[in-house]
C-alpha cells in the first residue's frame, strides 16, 4: 500500500478505474499480486457506476470549455472533492494550476529549453535518479523508453528555466505523475506552477519553506490530535522526519495511487491546506489511539507506525472524506505561518522565506494570471482588443489670477476671524450666565450681638382672642409666647 502501490499504478491512457495497477489479473512486472477483476462489476470494485462517470465527465467537459466563466462566477462548484474523472485530468489539472495559461503565454519556450544543453552537473544527478521513479510502472520500465527519456528532458528543462534552484530529487516523482497524464510540455508548465505558485521555496537549495511548514504542521497537530502530538514530543520525533517526504513528493511515494490522484485533485483546487489535512489524518490514523501507541516505544517504532497504516484505511473515498472533515482552513494555515515565522526569525535572523509568495488555491492563481494578462495584453493568451476604450482625463483647474488669489486669501482670513469672534462671544455668554446664578440663602450674622427674650402675658393673649373664647392649643414650631428683642 506504500511505495510499491504508488509505483505500480497510474497507467496513462487506461479507462477509468484501471489506472491503479490492475492489468489483466496480474500486477506490474507479472508478480500476480492482484486478482482477476475484469469479470467483476464496477460497484464491487469500489468504482462509481458508468452512468455517473459519464455524467461527471459531461459536467467537467462543459466547465472546461468555459473555464474563465466557471472560475469567475462559479468557483465554488469547481471544488474537486468528489474527484476529477480520469479521462478529464489531463485537461483539468493544467487549467486548475494555471499551467495551460503559462504554456499559452510562453509559446515555444519549452522547445527552446529542451534543446538547451543544460548543466552537466545537474544532468548527471538527474540521470542517476531517473530509474528510481516508479520502476514498476510500464511507462518507466526501459531506460530507452519514452517515459524515462521524457522525464529526463522535462527535469533538464526545469534546471535551465530556473538555474538557481536547479534540480531537487523530490521533483522526480511529481514530474513523473504529471507525465503519466499529459504531454511533456504541459507537464513542464504544471511543474513550474506547483514549484512557484503552490509550493514556492520547497525545491530551493535552502528548503526553508519545508522547515516552516513542518513547524506549522506540529502546531496544527497539537490542536487537532493532542494525543499524537504528546507522543511525538515525548520521543523527540521532529516533523522533518516524516513530513518532508509527504509534502515534497505530494504523497506520491506514500499512499496508494488512486488515493494520490484524489489528493492531487483537491490540492490543485484548494491549495496547500490539503497537504496539511492529509498529513494530520495520517498521523491520527497511526498514532491517534492508545492501542496504536502501545507498541511505539521510540523513534524507530513511531516512524514505522506512520509507514504501516492499514490499506483498508487508505481507500480513496473513505480517506478523502476524513481529509475534508479536518477543521483546518486557509486562515488557520496563514495564522500559524505568521506565528512560526516570527519564532524562527528570532532563532535564525537570516531566515529569508516569505510565505506570502504562496497562493492559496486555484482561484487566486487564476486571478493573478488575469492581472498579469491585463498588465501585458500583448504577451497574454488573449490578444489585445481591436477597439480602444476611451480614457477619461480630468484636467486640473486653471491657476487663479494674482488679484483673485489675494481676494481669496482675504475671504478665508475674514472667515477665520468671524469664527474666532463667534467662539469668543459664546464663551463670554457662558461665563456671564454662570455669574448670574442666584446665590444660596445666607445665615444671619449674630456675632457680637445681645439677645433679650421676654414672655408675653397670657391674659393679653386671651383678650386678643375675644371674650368668652378659650385660647387654642399652642402650635408646634412657633413661639407665640416669646418675643425676642435685638
Amino acid at each position: 500500500a506504500g511505495v510499491q502501490g504508488a509505483e505500480s499504478s497510474g497507467r496513462r491512457g487506461a479507462p477509468e478505474g484501471q489506472r491503479d495497477g490492475r492489468n489483466g489479473g496480474t500486477g506490474q512486472g507479472g508478480d500476480g499480486l492482484w486478482p482477476d477483476t475484469h469479470s467483476l462489476p464496477p460497484s464491487s470494485l469500489g468504482q462509481p457506476p458508468v452512468e455517473l462517470i459519464r455524467h461527471r465527465e459531461a459536467r467537467w467537459l462543459e466547465m472546461t470549455s468555459h473555464w474563465e466563466k466557471a472560475m469567475a462566477r462559479r468557483y465554488k462548484k469547481v471544488l474537486c472533492r468528489k474527484g476529477i474523472p480520469s479521462s478529464m485530468r489531463a485537461r483539468c489539472w493544467p487549467l486548475l494550476c494555471g499551467g495551460q495559461a503559462s504554456m499559452d503565454r510562453n509559446h515555444g519556450k519549452y522547445k527552446e529549453l529542451e534543446q538547451s544543453p543544460g548543466d552537466p552537473q545537474w544532468l548527471e544527478t538527474i540521470e542517476k535518479d531517473i530509474h528510481r521513479q516508479f520502476p514498476f510502472h510500464e511507462m518507466f520500465l526501459s531506460p530507452e523508453g519514452h517515459g524515462q527519456r521524457g522525464l529526463m528532458q522535462l527535469l533538464k528543462a526545469y534546471t535551465v528555466y530556473r538555474p538557481r534552484e536547479g534540480y531537487c530529487q523530490a521533483q522526480g516523482p511529481v514530474a513523473a505523475v504529471l507525465l503519466m497524464h499529459m504531454p511533456a510540455e504541459q507537464a513542464f508548465w504544471c511543474l513550474v506552477q506547483i514549484s512557484e505558485r503552490y509550493l514556492p521555496g520547497y525545491y530551493s537549495p535552502e528548503m526553508e519553506a519545508v522547515l516552516l511548514d513542518g513547524e506549522v504542521f506540529v502546531a496544527l497537530l497539537r490542536r487537532v490530535c493532542p494525543k499524537a502530538y504528546k507522543h511525538l514530543q515525548k520521543h523527540s520525533v521532529g516533523p522533518l522526519l516524516y513530513v518532508t517526504e509527504w509534502f515534497l513528493c505530494l504523497y506520491s511515494r506514500t499512499l496508494p495511487f488512486p488515493t494520490v490522484l484524489r489528493i492531487w485533485d483537491a490540492f490543485l483546487s484548494e491549495g496547500v491546506k490539503v497537504l496539511f489535512r492529509v498529513g494530520l489524518v495520517l498521523v491520527r490514523l497511526a498514532l491517534g489511539s492508545s492501542e496504536n501507541l502501545r507498541d511505539c516505544t521510540g523513534v524507530v517504532e513511531t516512524l514505522e507506525k506512520l509507514r504501516s497504516i492499514p490499506a483498508r484505511l487508505l481507500q480513496e473515498d473513505t480517506f478523502m472524506a476524513e481529509v475534508h472533515n479536518v477543521a483546518v482552513s486557509d486562515r488557520d494555515v496563514e495564522r500559524e505561518c505568521r506565528t512560526q515565522l516570527a519564532k524562527l526569525r528570532k532563532v535564525r535572523p537570516d531566515f529569508g522565506y516569505r510565505p506570502e509568495q504562496r497562493l492559496p488555491n486555484a482561484k487566486a492563481i487564476f486571478d493573478a494570471q488575469q492581472l498579469e494578462d491585463a498588465q501585458q495584453p500583448g504577451k497574454g493568451r488573449h490578444p489585445a482588443p481591436a477597439f480602444l476604450i476611451p480614457e477619461i482625463v480630468v484636467d486640473p483647474p486653471p491657476p487663479l489670477p494674482k488679484e483673485q488669489r489675494r481676494l481669496e486669501r482675504e475671504r478665508l482670513k475674514e472667515q477665520r476671524w468671524q469664527e474666532q469672534e463667534r467662539r469668543r462671544q459664546e464663551e463670554a455668554a457662558e461665563k456671564q450666565a454662570r455669574k448670574k446664578k442666584p446665590p444660596g440663602r445666607k445665615k444671619p450674622d449674630t456675632r457680637g450681638k445681645t439677645f433679650h427674650v421676654a414672655q408675653r402675658p397670657m391674659l393679653s393673649l386671651a383678650q386678643e382672642g375675644g371674650e368668652g373664647e378659650e385660647p387654642g392649643p399652642a402650635k408646634r414650631n412657633s413661639a407665640p409666647y416669646l418675643e425676642t428683642y435685638f
